[in-house]
Formats: C-alpha cells, sequence, structure tokens
C-alpha cells in the first residue's frame, strides 16, 4: 500500500545516558523533555490504531461461563463506556480532518462553520495551498493559508468553499483537565483517515522541545497535556477528545527510544492544551499573526554561551530591548544568564524551556554572570512577540 510521505528523522550519533529517553536521547525528565514530533513532515514510528468503524476500548466479559452458542454478558458499566466511546466518535470525528500538502499528510479540526481549521505549524511547512478531506466525505477540497505561529506549532488554513453543515468542534477548559481523564486521539495516522485510538490523560503541564528541522518549527511549548494514546505519523494536527466530546487538545508529538532504532515509545504523546489552541487560532483568524502570545519572555536577544573547555555553559545576551523587562533590572549586552528560578541554564534551549514554562507578568529571579562576576536580577517577565 503506497502512502504519503512521512519524513522519518535520524538520530543524532554519540554516547547516550542510561534511563529513558526521547528521540533525541534526552532523559525523559519531569522538566523539558525533547521529543520526536509524529506528523506527516516528521515522523515518528508506527503505534497500533483503531479505526472509527470499530467500537474503541470494548469491554471484557463478566459472568459465570455460558454455553458456545451464548453472546459473552456485559456489565452494565461496560456497556455505558462503549456507549460513550460510540457517542463521543459521532460527536467529534465529523469535525476532523485530513490535510494534504504536496507528498505530505496530517490532519487538522474544524475551528468554525466559515471553513477555518486550525492544524500544527509543522503540518502545512512553508506551503500556502492545501487539499482537504472531510471525515464525511471522499471529495477533495481546497483551502489557503490564514497564519502559521511556530512559536506554538499552530496554523489556521480555511476553505475556499465551505461546504453546507460543517461541523465546527467544541474545546474544554484546559484548566479542567486531570489525571487519569479517558481520552481519544482523532486523525490520520498513517493515511488512515478517520482512525481513533485510546487511552487516559498521563500528566499535565509538560514543556516538550520539539527537535527542529524537517518540517518541525523546533518549538518548545508549556503546558502540554501527555496521553497514553497512540499517536502516530498522520496524527499531527488532529484532536485529542475527553467523554464530553471536547476537544482539550492537538494531538503534537510522540516520544520514540533510540535503543530501539527510533521505535515509538509506547503510550507517550503530547497534545497542545485547548487553551493555548482557542488565544492562538483567534487572533490568526482575526489578524492574520499573533500580537499576544501567553509566553513569557525576557525581551532579549540571546545565544548558547561556551567555556574554555567548549562546552555550553549559559545563554549569553546578544542584545536587549529597550524598556523590556531585562533592560528594566538592568540586564545588558554580554550578560550570560546560568539560572532562572530554580531552572538552571546551560543553553539557549535551556533558557527557552525555562521561559516556556512560565508566563507573562511571573516575578523570576535570573542569575547572570557580568565579566566574569556572578549576579540576580529580579524580572517582571514580559510576553513573547510575534516574529
Amino acid at each position: 500500500m503506497s502512502r504519503k510521505k512521512e519524513h522519518a528523522r535520524p538520530l543524532p550519533a554519540g554516547p547516550r545516558p542510561t534511563g529513558p529517553r526521547t528521540a533525541h536521547g534526552r532523559l525523559l525528565v519531569p522538566g523539558a523533555v525533547a521529543v520526536l514530533t509524529a506528523l506527516a513532515l516528521a515522523g515518528c514510528s508506527s503505534g497500533s490504531s483503531s479505526s472509527a468503524s470499530q467500537a474503541a476500548g470494548s469491554p471484557s466479559s463478566s459472568g459465570s461461563a455460558r454455553p458456545a452458542s451464548s453472546a459473552p454478558a456485559r456489565s452494565a458499566d461496560g456497556n455505558q463506556l462503549q456507549d460513550d466511546y460510540q457517542r463521543v466518535i459521532a460527536d467529534v470525528l465529523p469535525s476532523v480532518v485530513q490535510i494534504t500538502t504536496g507528498d505530505s499528510l496530517g490532519s487538522g479540526i474544524v475551528y468554525d462553520d466559515k471553513g477555518d481549521i486550525v492544524t500544527n505549524a509543522h503540518v502545512v511547512g512553508t506551503a500556502t495551498t492545501f487539499t482537504v478531506t472531510l471525515a464525511n466525505s471522499t471529495k477533495s477540497l481546497d483551502a489557503t493559508l490564514v497564519g502559521s505561529y511556530p512559536d506554538t506549532d499552530l496554523a489556521v488554513i480555511k476553505l475556499s468553499s465551505p461546504p453546507s453543515g460543517l461541523k465546527p468542534a467544541a474545546f474544554g477548559d484546559s484548566g479542567k483537565v486531570q489525571l487519569g481523564q479517558i481520552t481519544l486521539a482523532m486523525g490520520s495516522p498513517l493515511g488512515l483517515s478517520s482512525s481513533v485510538t485510546q487511552g487516559i490523560v498521563s500528566a499535565t503541564g509538560r514543556t516538550v522541545s520539539e527537535p527542529r528541522g524537517g518540517g518541525s518549527p523546533g518549538a518548545t511549548i508549556g503546558n502540554m497535556v501527555q496521553t497514553s494514546a497512540a499517536i502516530n505519523p498522520g496524527n499531527s494536527g488532529g484532536a485529542l477528545v475527553n467523554l464530553d466530546s471536547q476537544v482539550i487538545g492537538i494531538n503534537t508529538l510522540a516520544a520514540t527510544e533510540p535503543e530501539a532504532n527510533g521505535a515509538a515509545a509506547p503510550g507517550i504523546g503530547f497534545a497542545i492544551p485547548a487553551s493555548t489552541i482557542t488565544n492562538i487560532t483567534d487572533q490568526l483568524i482575526k489578524q492574520g499573526k499573533v500580537t499576544n502570545s501567553g509566553r513569557a519572555a525576557l525581551g532579549i536577544t540571546a545565544r548558547t554561551s561556551f567555556n574554555q573547555q567548549f562546552k555550553p555553559a549559559g545563554a549569553v545576551i546578544v542584545a536587549v530591548t529597550s524598556g523590556g523587562p531585562a533592560a528594566s533590572a538592568g540586564m545588558q549586552a554580554g550578560d550570560v544568564i546560568t539560572k532562572i528560578g530554580d531552572a538552571t541554564v546551560d543553553s539557549l534551549n535551556a533558557l527557552t524551556t525555562a521561559l516556556a514554562s512560565l508566563t507573562p507578568g511571573d516575578k523570576a529571579t535570573v542569575a547572570y554572570t557580568r565579566d566574569g562576576n556572578s549576579r540576580t536580577a529580579d524580572v517582571t517577565l514580559g510576553a513573547l512577540e510575534s516574529p
């Protein structure tokens, strides 16, 4: 069976630390994790997925042994759970679409009845025109780019001629997402449109760094939802849904295990939370760009600083925005940031990761060196501006 292109990312060479890892060999810790994007443009290893036409999560039979001619009995609770799965799939799947970009594909979510569709920035890449297939149709529809915001790996495209009966998805409250909630991941893994996998919310508040290149913007995204629902190439941009038929996230990343030749790490997937989706999507639709990212910033341009042994040793400030948070705290070009709050900063990526876990208006103590002398500054963080 031929499939659309799903770029696989090779693993980096070099020694690997022990412990559970993500695609780029970094330790999987509660702070930030580097993962391989699960998408049409930068694939992760395949995992299992179930078609929407199948009953996901069928309960096991219960009761005493029965004759072979009798159907196995199910508990009332088991029947209710299966009914809930089928209801949610019927409610939400019509809002999940397949997006084709050249020789690559991904998924998207119908955002409104005007034809706006939200997806991952890495799904659209640099393209401006797309073909979209609705879950309840085999007809391809044309779409164009509305706007993309790689810093949170989100983008919006719009159908050129929205059909009647277009069904927008309902988005849930990110603050009400709790560990153990049942989740369904909907999308087009491996080109299998309208597929559904099931799992639970494994964690919330994750800060995750994507690898850069191969279609991935290399974003560091905070407050992500971790799920055990399988996320495979082509799932990116699809919906992570609760049993109230609400989208609680956009399927974006899946971890892989380098020591298993890049095979998927079962049950470790990540989704951008609904609050981030609606904030960024509303701005892209109204303005074509993002002016309020909701992401914390110091108001600086920086790069990784290296010590005399040529090892990363901090983030050196290259330029300071006049009147910005860092400038107001007395920081200047040439200062080397080594810590924000309790987070150690040994590189530009570490600085980005630390900031992704904070919000504008937060107060943070920044440790840095100037001319070899250690200093600290209390900074009120600002908002990351759109490029």
